[in-house]
């Protein structure tokens, strides 16, 4: 099942999206004002519970950080969130993530850096990987929480005292990229202003990261779904040699290599997930290799096959004896396709698959490679 398809089918399924409810942005949607009071809000975690602000009324200061998956911002400042959290929960502090994007306004080649989008489903995967202790709300389908708050980038902090008065608003720190040269704390340093009774020595500051997916931003992502089906599909014919200079690696580009056959039905269920793989982080040192061991004789089909699922990336077509493909792919491998490989420049195998893949495992194992972050 492709992203879009997932993102449509949980959305339905669990109530949070209807066709039509998610509307574009007011323009301009304005932050708010510090002294404004918080607006309220009903949005389900992705513990399952619907959450609203009078669930923090006992809470000296609140922290509201609008942030999401996707953004590799976002992602820099994940474990220094959880710290804030972890740092002041004893202290009357609550601290709660929402996610303000929608994920159809997600464009694929705007998760170069993640191995999973904004949809609610895929929050929960994120939270469970990072072992989020605070909750991660969901405002993805109206959108409402974000148009009342006016968050203009992920992450973006709003800091409430005991009234539920707006004290600082703007970013975390000053240093996305590297958490040991931070600066000013500020966000922490506005808890703690708070905490004490005292002025925000900053009030507010310019959030850095990326811009609110709203719902106007889905017309972006069909588009570019449209021009990415008018590129181009080729194939070529492959040799032993050129399969051993594939496996060798030499480039600078990280390299997926997918062995399949048009007869192989797990190969032919698994390739629009490719496609989407491809379309996701071919803006990085990235490419996506598919071998076919159709042979000569299905050059054609083989070619057809790669053109109605737009698979615009590098197609061969082996050509060579199969034993000898099998034994200089790898040893280990039986034989039985699709057979998949990941390889470093330089020729390191760092994940592979017998059989159809789990996308997701394969998204994180591109990441972990390519980084979430900017560097």
């Amino acid at each position: 099942m492709s992203r879009l398809t997932l993102v449509l089918a949980v959305a339905v399924g669990s109530g949070l999206f209807v066709s039509g409810l998610a509307v574009a942005a007011p323009d301009p949607v304005k932050t708010l004002a510090i002294g404004a009071a918080a607006p309220d809000f009903s949005l389900p975690d992705v513990d399952g519970r619907f959450r609203k602000l009078s669930d923090y009324a006992q809470a000296k200061v609140l922290v509201i950080v609008f942030t999401c998956n996707h953004c590799p911002t976002a992602q820099a400042y994940e474990a220094r969130i959880a710290k804030l959290a972890a740092d002041y929960k004893d202290k009357g502090v609550a601290l709660v993530a929402i996610s303000p994007n929608d994920p159809l306004a997600v464009r694929l080649d705007e998760l170069g850096y993640s191995d999973v989008s904004d949809s609610f489903e895929e929050m929960k995967i994120r939270a469970k990987d990072r072992d989020f202790k605070f909750p991660y709300l969901y405002d993805g389908a109206r959108q409402e929480a974000a148009k009342a708050y006016g968050p203009v980038a992920t992450p973006h902090v709003f800091v409430f005292d005991a009234q539920r008065k707006l004290r600082y608003v703007g970013r975390v720190d000053d240093n996305e990229r590297d958490p040991n040269a931070v600066k000013s704390h500020d966000a922490r340093n506005a808890i703690e202003a708070v905490l004490a009774g005292k002025s925000v020595p900053v009030e507010t500051t310019k959030a850095v990261g990326c811009s609110i997916k709203w719902a106007d931003k889905r017309e972006s992502a069909r588009q570019a779904l449209e021009q990415w089906a008018q590129e181009p599909v080729t194939s070529s014919t492959i040799g032993l040699d050129e399969v051993k200079a594939l496996l060798k690696n030499d480039g600078e580009k990280l390299r997926l290599i997918n062995i399949w056959s048009i007869y192989c039905p797990p190969c032919v269920a698994e390739f629009p997930e490719l496609v989407e793989i491809n379309r996701m982080y071919r803006g990085r040192p990235f490419e996506l290799v598919s071998v076919n061991v159709d042979g000569l004789a299905g050059r054609g089909k083989a070619h057809m096959f790669l053109k109605s699922k737009q698979a615009s990336f590098t197609n061969y077509i082996y050509s060579g004896d199969a034993n000898a493909l099998i034994s200089t792919v790898d040893p280990s491998w039986p034989g039985a396709i699709p057979f998949t490989l990941l390889i470093k420049p330089g020729g390191e195998v760092v994940y592979k698959q017998l059989g159809r893949i789990d996308p997701l495992e394969v998204k994180k194992a591109i990441v972990e490679v390519l980084g979430r972050t900017y560097k």
